[in-house]
């Protein structure tokens, strides 16, 4: 079950109507935590027993953490965390890679392995609940928590539909405390988490799928392609996961607020950055937080020297690349921001990066078109289909070959002028957008519009919606 569909829309409203019925608040928590397994279990009903093992896991190991008496003791409850919300991770999402690259490692030092295929299916948000959940058993292992006192509570915190499959990944002590008293959405909540269930569906599908993902299945589906069609591929692609993955998000926060609850934002117009320090503050922020806390200064951070320093980012970055996918190519991606963020450490070091013309607008216009073409080099390699296809994109986008714009495949539309001047069009609409609000937030810039223009402008994006043609696609982190 998906945001952009009819059937989520039919489900909504039963919740929505349930909820604010004149009910108990323990009802209503029971409500919306069956109405949680029934979305999860819409994609494929056996794996709902694996949130239960989550849930159960991690339930009972933060209980045995607090409870424990000694050090060992709570080492082990928490490897008992550890060892489940891994094990099933690497198990369901890396088996098969972890078994592939066995067998071609064996292959070179001459030895003959033919491994069995344990073609495992992926189950839909793996990544986004098994963090989430062992975020509370580090919790309370770190002192940052107690073990709450209602497993109902800990349950709807696991399975909270909203942002169960695609993030944003939420902290316990952000949401458990949320569970005490009854929530029904004001008035004006209710009316602005609409507005932003529309905005994220406006992203998605007019947006993301109707004017971009086109394009850039195109480029990426093709045989051969020029230097300037990789790059408007890859442009493309930049602004489809941009609001493919913001546009669920805000989605999400929307859905949520219409029941009462709040959701971090997990992006704050990340095209405008400054750097890519800047840029992981404003990129899926409560994934780049969860590697900073529990995984970067587990390692040591800064503490320890510049040398190790980099060494942390840049493992703390390839782990994060590999959260994304069992591939090579989203480790390289991962390793590219950990070289981009290490480079960067060195530079504001040095006497370049103390030149005054960084302080200045110009300057600083500089440093983020200079971030964004990066971060779009390392865009190549997430939507290659091979790490042989990501080589040749970054190869033909880093070394022109000054041919014009064209792309030979069967089956597929070739780019045209127009389609490259539609996917410039709307990248510049989004960095606009993205550099105008980039030291504010949406909220505030709706504020401050009349409100028969916000309307007009809500008009718009519902009759876009739903003239868009085109194929209904998922959300791409549905696949992580």
């Amino acid at each position: 079950m998906v945001f952009n569909s009819f059937t989520f829309l039919i489900f909504f409203v039963c919740v929505l109507t349930l909820h604010r019925l004149p009910l108990p608040w323990r009802v209503k928590k029971t409500n919306l935590l069956l109405a949680s397994y029934l979305f999860y279990a819409a994609w494929n009903p056996p794996f709902v027993l694996l949130l239960w093992l989550s849930t159960l896991a991690d339930w009972h190991a933060a209980k045995w953490i607090a409870a424990a008496g000694s050090r060992t003791a709570r080492r082990l409850a928490l490897l008992v965390s550890l060892l489940v919300n891994l094990g099933l991770l690497g198990f369901f999402k890396y088996g098969d890679f972890l078994i592939e690259n066995f067998a071609a490692l064996a292959e070179l030092v001459g030895v003959a392995y033919q491994p069995l295929e344990l073609d495992v299916i992926l189950p839909v948000g793996i990544s986004f609940y098994t963090f989430q959940t062992l975020s509370y058993s580090l919790d309370v292992y770190q002192g940052k928590a107690k073990p709450w006192n209602s497993f109902l509570d800990f349950a709807l915190y696991v399975t909270f539909f909203p942002q169960l499959v695609a993030g944003p990944i939420v902290r316990a002590v952000e949401f458990l405390p949320q569970c005490v008293a009854s929530r029904t959405a004001s008035t004006r909540e209710f009316g602005w988490g609409l507005n932003l269930l529309l905005i994220g569906l406006f992203e998605k599908i007019v947006v993301a799928d109707g004017l971009l993902a086109p394009v850039v299945d195109t480029v990426y589906g093709a045989a051969t392609v020029s230097s300037s069609s990789a790059w408007i591929g890859t442009f493309a692609f930049a602004g489809q996961i941009f609001c493919d993955f913001s546009g669920y998000s805000t989605c999400a926060i929307g859905v949520a607020m219409c029941l009462g609850f709040g959701l971090p934002d997990n992006f704050r117009y990340p095209y405008a950055a400054i750097g890519f320090s800047d840029f992981w503050r404003r990129w899926h922020i409560s994934l780049s937080t969860w590697l900073r806390d529990y995984l970067y200064i587990a390692l040591g951070g800064n503490r320890r020297g510049a040398i190790r320093t980099h060494i942390n980012l840049m493992l703390t970055m390839l782990i994060g690349g590999l959260w994304h996918g069992a591939s090579w190519t989203f480790v390289i991606w991962g390793g590219l921001h950990g070289l981009y963020l290490v480079a960067e450490r060195l530079l504001k070091k040095s006497i370049v990066g103390n030149w005054r013309i960084w302080r200045t607008f110009l300057g600083r216009l500089v440093l983020a078109v200079i971030t964004f073409l990066l971060v779009c080099v390392a865009w190549a390699f997430f939507r290659a289909e091979s790490l042989s296809q990501g080589l040749a994109m970054v190869e033909l986008m880093v070394i022109p070959d000054l041919s014009p714009i064209y792309v030979e495949t069967a089956g597929l539309k070739p780019i045209g002028k127009w389609e490259a001047f539609v996917t410039l069009a709307t990248l510049v609409c989004i960095l606009s957008v993205h550099w105008a609000l980039r030291d504010s937030t949406l909220e505030a810039a709706v504020s401050s519009m009349p409100s028969f223009l916000w309307a007009v402008i809500d008009a718009a994006m519902l009759t876009a919606i739903i003239m868009m043609p085109g194929e209904d696609r998922a959300f791409i982190y549905f696949q992580f």
